[in-house]
């Protein structure tokens, strides 16, 4: 693998904690020449009123193009809007589009405004998400929440924009869809016989399964669609402390401050922004996919599964047949056909 593939690799070697040399998602936009370049591409971002989509959304608006992020709380919303195209010296856009994504009708909603907003999508990121919920706390339609939130609305969102991500691949940029995932999916594959956990449930496996899904979602679609122009990864950002850890136990949260080496892994949001960033935008990743990135690289293998600091991806991250079988159960879930 070449070093435009890991161009952080020094950056990355001794992390010092938030704010240190790791780059950010801005920095992202600026290496790689795109300041005010991009006013021709549309940009979809899901959960970008905080943390890493805020961010993301941030730097893609100083690429110039027009960017639509998602949220549930619209007053909300337009006040992240109001506050980003204040602060950016670019001329890009920014809309919100209203969606719940623990309601797959609002989901499905939510595809039909954009469709209604843009002819054009050139970028979608994956990003919202929910981590470790209690058992019980399910979507409008019945799914556990994390499977149902951070895969099934993602699922949903995307094959009902996979006709126009198609439509708006050219020869010199094709379409690109960034899946949001955690190391968390070394946790747990797709339980096949139960995704909702009925039967046994565990905060942490489950989330591990959602996880798995994401990944899963981004193969499928490149090896699938990548000869039709769409191209998509999956991206372990890393941890940062956000809005993403309101459901971890506070006593665990207090055990992982007093760990000095994970302290120091932590990033901040900007910096958790980063790899997405990458995938969403560098020019090394034109007509690629079907990969896993980490620090702003492409992953390993982990060197070992079970260690929340480890970058690496599972043994299960890379399943031809759950992938075609997952992605068959979600459409009949979904309840949504997608594009041949």
């Amino acid at each position: 693998m070449s070093d435009s593939f890991k161009p952080y690799a020094k950056q990355f070697s001794d992390p010092k904690g938030p704010g240190d040399a790791r780059p950010t998602a801005l920095q992202i936009i600026y290496d790689n020449d795109l300041a005010n370049k991009w006013a021709d591409k549309v940009a979809l971002v899901t959960g970008g009123t905080s943390g890493f989509g805020y961010e993301t959304a941030r730097a893609l608006v100083a690429t110039g193009a027009h960017v639509f992020i998602t949220a549930r709380d619209l007053q909300k919303a337009q006040g992240v809007v109001d506050g980003i195209l204040k602060s950016s010296t670019s001329d890009g856009k920014l809309e919100v589009i209203e969606m719940d994504m623990k309601s797959l009708d609002s989901v499905k909603k939510a595809a039909q405004t954009f469709l209604s907003k843009s002819t054009k999508l050139n970028i979608l990121v994956a990003n919202a998400g929910v981590m470790v919920t209690p058992e019980g706390t399910n979507t409008k339609e019945g799914f556990e929440q994390q499977f149902g939130v951070n895969h099934l609305a993602h699922f949903t969102l995307t094959a009902l924009l996979l006709p126009v991500l198609i439509e708006s691949s050219t020869p010199t940029f094709n379409s690109r869809v960034v899946a949001l995932t955690s190391g968390a999916h070394r946790y747990s594959a797709i339980n096949w016989d139960d995704v909702n956990m009925t039967k046994s449930f565990d905060p942490w496996v489950a989330y591990g399964q959602s996880k798995t899904a994401n990944i899963w979602m981004a193969n499928y679609i490149d090896r699938v669609y990548g000869s039709r122009g769409v191209h998509a990864v999956s991206v372990h950002p890393g941890g940062a402390l956000t809005a993403l850890h309101q459901n971890v136990p506070l006593e665990m949260q207090t055990e992982w401050g007093k760990d000095t080496v994970m302290m120091n892994s932590m990033m901040s949001p900007e910096q958790g922004a980063a790899t997405s960033t990458w995938a969403a935008t560098a020019k090394v990743w034109e007509g690629q996919g079907g990969k896993y990135l980490s620090n702003c690289s492409v992953g390993e293998p982990a060197q070992d599964i079970m260690a929340v600091l480890d970058p690496g991806y599972g043994p299960h991250a890379f399943n031809e047949e759950g992938e075609n079988k997952l992605w068959a159960l979600s459409c009949e879930l979904a309840g949504v056909k997608a594009t041949e």
